[in-house]
């Protein structure tokens, strides 16, 4: 059995959230990408295209040097990411939606990712909840240029 860490931050209401407006990003584990997760994400999106699922042909014909992984498997990185990186003591919380989202670099398999989560704003919206934008970069070890950046929108209920 591996051990889990611990959530960065505990936050218990909407107020805690709106506190970290313009403070530092809160920063996730880092996490392997490795094949295995890359071809049960291609078994559950039905995306097989050989630069994710083909190691070899990957290594001989593509431009990154060897599979990588989907960018949409990246970007489903994100929920799971903040919720190892902040415990939001809520009734209830949704993934409300996305913006502005780019894949900036590859992210061969076998890379190490970890996410920067910055709270931009957060509004109050209908049965007493807030919705909140995160900017998120998403980083690979040993690499200086993120592999994907976002606006992520979640709604949190008290």
């Amino acid at each position: 059995m591996t051990a889990v860490a611990a959530p960065a931050a505990t936050l218990p209401d909407a107020a805690a959230l709106r506190a970290l407006i313009g403070t530092e990003p809160l920063v996730s584990e880092w996490l392997t990408v490795d094949q295995a997760k890359v071809d049960r994400f291609a078994e559950a999106t039905g995306d097989y295209q050989w630069i994710h699922v083909d190691p070899e042909r990957a290594r001989h014909e593509s431009p990154f040097g060897g599979p990588v992984a989907h960018g949409f498997l990246t970007l489903s990185l994100i929920p799971a990411l903040l919720g190892k990186t902040v415990a939001i003591e809520q009734r209830m919380g949704v993934n409300y939606g996305l913006n502005r989202v780019r894949f900036t670099s590859p992210v061969l398999v076998g890379s190490q990712l970890r996410a920067k989560f910055a709270v931009e704003a957060v509004t109050d919206v209908d049965n007493a909840g807030v919705q909140v934008q995160w900017s998120v970069t998403l980083e690979r070890q040993g690499s200086e240029r993120p592999v994907c950046v976002a606006e992520f929108i979640t709604r949190h209920y008290f």
